[in-house]
């Protein structure tokens, strides 16, 4: 497939005002003087799509352009005391947000689109508040912690921090997403009342969908899809089956959505898409501060992000342990849920998803798709490739939600809760499964685990319990010898700093073959 977006002939990339052509203004200070037409992006080579969008996602947004929202929460609601807008000295909050000025403020380790360090955690659950205070028109958090004895408790606080996680190959894990939703819709068609059938798609089972016999779905024997893929509404209305690979607890479908809801949250910059075209939700004086076509290109850019890779170094005596180290990380039962590699069978990446839901573009639009062939090899390196019409995607995933927290008293855990719909008064109770973290690139996107509260990957692998309990306690059993190869293994999983063309290179840079097999 041509580098260029489908549609369109390659011309020449033509910048417009979103409000429309203005003369230049001397004394303004924006990040992103002009943006891009609606249409524009069938029109424009997709070189220098990936380029503009890579500017949105630098930029250092200013109230000059929309950032900031001095009348709505993180959110997207309105402000619970409109009297007190969020204007110097509360138009930036830590933990409430606007938090950032830009995308790669946080998504920077070690390069832009990577993850982010332990002062850029996520506060999620503090977007539902006008400012980080305890204002009592706003719901405070309360939730459930457990002590080394047992006992249970709640407490009050104000957000859960969550950490910031790379979108180095994002594209292949929502192509990924996309095919296994996919497979699961078509085995929920085939299902007639009074049966079942068991779920299964590129090998990941994701338990079992069953009809009563008046046609009404029984999703209790499904795992691993988040409470929104198994809402139902009767026998005419099944579950979507919907896979969620973004955020910790798999609450986003797709990079657009991620988009969209990062820079209202993070930023105050809205999109049309999202928020209407010529009005101004957040009542900042500025309308239509990121247009369709901004979306686009700035998803595109990190749907094409290089996916990571493999630093061995060239010490004979690492080498050999990090041989044995993935040996050990299958023995011990982790390759069960962190899965080395999932089978994509489309290399085309099209733009919107067909599974966005409302507030961001979707097909039934009527907006034709932008697409790119993930494995073009002239979009940043390095890329994974297709052997015999199959391109295995090395993330070490198997994009499930799983408790893995269950017995730790884990500051971020809610033991008495199972994950419920974004924005139910459960959900603000808080969450108790999570995504199997994708460890391609984990040993550069220091700190970790999902509240990103350890500064090592050993502190992670001992902190797994619930289902992952049992490889843990195997961890903990094998020799120290065993023990230290698994942790270089993990550390040979790494995002590259420079652009090469292998998968797997030495320490200086050269490519080489891995040596354990497990080979992108």
């Amino acid at each position: 497939m041509k580098l260029h977006a489908r549609r369109c002939r390659p011309l020449l990339l033509t910048l417009a005002l979103a409000g429309g052509q203005l003369p230049a203004q001397i004394g303004r200070e924006v990040a992103v003087p002009v943006h891009l037409q609606d249409g524009q992006e069938f029109t424009t080579p997709i070189g220098k799509l990936l380029k503009f969008g890579e500017s949105l996602f630098t930029a250092n947004w200013t109230i000059q352009e929309g950032g900031g929202r001095p009348l709505t929460k993180g959110t997207g609601n309105p402000l619970a005391d409109a009297g007190s807008p969020l204007l110097f000295p509360r138009n930036f909050n830590r933990i409430s947000a606007p938090d950032m000025n830009s995308c790669a403020g946080c998504h920077n380790k070690p390069i832009v689109g990577g993850g982010g360090e332990f002062g850029t955690l996520v506060f999620v659950l503090g977007q539902r508040f006008d400012f980080a205070t305890f204002d009592h028109a706003d719901t405070i958090h309360t939730r459930g912690t457990v002590d080394e004895a047992g006992n249970f408790a709640t407490e009050q606080t104000i957000a859960n921090g969550r950490k910031t996680v790379a979108m180095s190959g994002s594209g292949f894990i929502e192509a990924l997403a996309r095919e296994i939703t996919t497979d699961l819709r078509a085995l929920r068609d085939t299902i007639p009342a009074g049966s079942s059938a068991p779920l299964i798609s590129k090998g990941i089972s994701f338990g079992t969908l069953s009809r009563d016999l008046s046609g009404n779905w029984i999703t209790s024997g499904v795992t691993g899809l988040p409470p929104q893929a198994l809402a139902t509404g009767g026998p005419a209305s099944p579950p979507t089956l919907i896979l969620q690979p973004f955020h910790q607890v798999g609450n986003v479908i797709s990079i657009r959505q991620f988009t969209n809801n990062a820079f209202n949250h993070h930023h105050g910059i809205q999109s049309t898409e999202r928020f209407g075209v010529n009005t101004d939700p957040d009542g900042d004086g500025v309308m239509n501060e990121l247009t369709r076509a901004d979306v686009t290109a700035v998803t595109l850019f990190q749907a094409a992000m290089a996916v990571p890779g493999r630093v061995i170094p060239n010490d004979p005596t690492i080498r050999e342990a990090i041989v044995n180290g993935a040996s050990k990380f299958r023995s011990i039962g982790c390759t069960d849920c962190h899965i080395p590699s999932l089978p994509l069978s489309n290399e085309n990446f099209c733009e919107p998803s067909p599974y966005n839901p409302a507030g961001n573009l979707r097909l039934s639009d009527g907006v034709p798709p932008v697409c790119i062939d993930l494995t073009d090899n002239r979009l940043p390196k390095p890329r994974l490739k297709s052997k015999g019409g199959v391109i295995q995607v090395t993330a070490f995933t198997d994009l499930k939600l799983h408790d893995i927290t269950t017995g730790l008293g884990d500051p971020n855990r809610e033991p008495l809760n199972q994950n419920a719909p974004a924005g139910s008064p459960a959900f603000f109770a808080g969450n108790g499964m999570f995504l199997t973290r994708k460890l391609w690139g984990i040993a550069n996107q220091h700190p970790f685990m999902h509240h990103g509260q350890f500064t090592t990957m050993r502190q992670a692998v001992l902190a797994h319990a619930g289902e992952a309990l049992t490889s843990r306690t195997a961890f903990q059993a094998l020799a120290p010898y065993d023990q230290n190869s698994i942790i270089e293994f993990l550390k040979s999983l790494q995002i590259f700093t420079n652009q090469p063309g292998s998968l797997c290179e030495d320490e200086n840079g050269e490519a080489i073959d891995c040596p354990d097999g497990i080979d992108p």
